[in-house]
């Protein structure tokens, strides 16, 4: 499935946060990723965020879909972190 993912947690935790994420993820904004993951992936993914995020802080939200073609992807300006795999 392709995923989009958007953060918004305390600075403190940004750098875990992020690091984590580029385990699975293209980082594309300062609290944006994409890529395609599997279910498993997925919820490796979900597992680990919940052991270095405060939920009661933290915000993290995913976005879905089973085919990563059914998301258009516009940018204006600069593109910060090109993902050579997005067609």
């Amino acid at each position: 499935m392709y995923v989009i993912l958007v953060y918004d947690i305390g600075v403190e935790r940004i750098n875990q946060v992020r690091a984590y994420l580029k385990r699975y993820l293209s980082w594309i904004q300062n609290s944006a990723f994409e890529g395609e993951l599997t279910e498993g992936e997925l919820a490796q993914v979900k597992v680990g965020l919940r052991g270095l995020i405060v939920e009661s802080e933290d915000s993290i939200i995913l976005f879905k879909t089973s085919n990563r073609k059914w998301v258009n992807k516009e940018i204006i300006g600069i593109e910060k972190s090109e993902v050579s795999t997005f067609i």
